[in-house]
């Protein structure tokens, strides 16, 4: 560990031939590395990273449309963090300090409270874990347990920018099982379902990005456990994530200079507080986990 920087602290796990840097604002993943090579885009503990690098993602992923829902009769209102589209954007605790609960040398665990407001009256206690296999690469579950009173709506999402070193996403190719790609409006909130193939954006076999612009939620995602693979054609090495999350935001990384890729399995949709879409209700006690594996490879 090292002292205090604007990402907190950090924590370094090893095992085999993989690396990673885990720190405690927003329990983030601030590297990972396989054989010598990064395999998400780092950042330093010094650093307040952009993009939401590495962010856990709750009591919501992605975008509550004008800051407001409505939840078992009630109507709430959150604060407006995204002016630009007039949306909330990735819960409560991307910014917030994680205390360390255990760490060893292949793993850490990191626990919050995300704590009763005005906007969202309820307490979760959540936890992220990291762990490092040598054959598996990096493993990652993200849990919130219901430790107030009344049910809590809820959903959770993780936001890794996978890489391959510092190689462009123009230059890397995508494979995304995905069948189902939908169309967002000008606040980014999803409006219409299409065909991937129909809709011009078909990954479901490995393709060169090139100039293609992803900013999407995607669904028609394999039953069970799904991959995506980035792969840089000149070196052959590449990196997967894999999860059972039933959706997934995939963005192109545009407005931090389109170095890797945004692969971010979710439990549920943007807008999902107002749609109800897989919006989990999460009961006294109850727990709710999230889990996700990214692993490097060389072919």
């Amino acid at each position: 560990m090292v002292d205090r920087g604007a990402s907190g602290r950090e924590i370094v796990v090893q095992a085999g031939e993989y690396e990673a840097r885990v720190v405690t604002v927003g329990a983030g993943l601030a590297g990972l590395r396989y054989r010598g090579h990064d395999l998400v885009v780092p950042h330093g503990v010094g650093e307040c990273p952009p993009g939401y690098l590495g962010k856990v993602l709750m009591p919501w992923p992605n975008r509550i449309a004008g800051g407001s829902y409505s939840w078992e009769g009630a109507t709430y209102d959150l604060p407006v963090d995204e002016p630009t589209f007039g949306t909330s954007l990735h819960g409560f605790v991307a910014f917030q300090e994680w205390e360390i609960a255990e760490a060893n040398a292949s793993s850490v665990i990191l626990r919050t409270l995300i704590a009763a407001r005005y906007s969202y009256p309820w307490t979760l206690l959540a936890s992220a874990r990291y762990s490092l296999d040598a054959q598996r690469g990096l493993t990652v579950e993200l849990s919130a347990t219901n430790i107030g009173e009344g049910t809590a709506p809820y959903g959770v999402g993780f936001h890794p920018y996978l890489a391959v070193d510092d190689a462009r996403a123009d230059e890397l190719e995508l494979t995304n099982p995905a069948s189902i790609i939908y169309e967002a409006n000008a606040s980014m909130i999803p409006v219409a379902a299409h065909d991937v193939a129909s809709f011009g954006l078909d990954f479901r076999s490995p393709t060169l990005i090139g100039d293609s612009r992803l900013d999407h939620a995607f669904a028609g995602l394999p039953e069970g456990t799904w991959t995506v693979t980035l792969r840089d054609p000149a070196s052959r090495v590449g990196v997967s994530l894999s999860s059972d999350a039933r959706w997934l935001q995939v963005y192109s990384a545009d407005y931090i200079g389109r170095v890797g890729v945004a692969v971010e399995p979710m439990s549920c949709p943007p807008n999902a507080f107002n749609s109800g879409r897989d919006v989990v209700a999460l009961g006294e006690g109850e727990t709710h986990t999230l889990s996700a594996r990214i692993s490097g490879f060389q072919s």
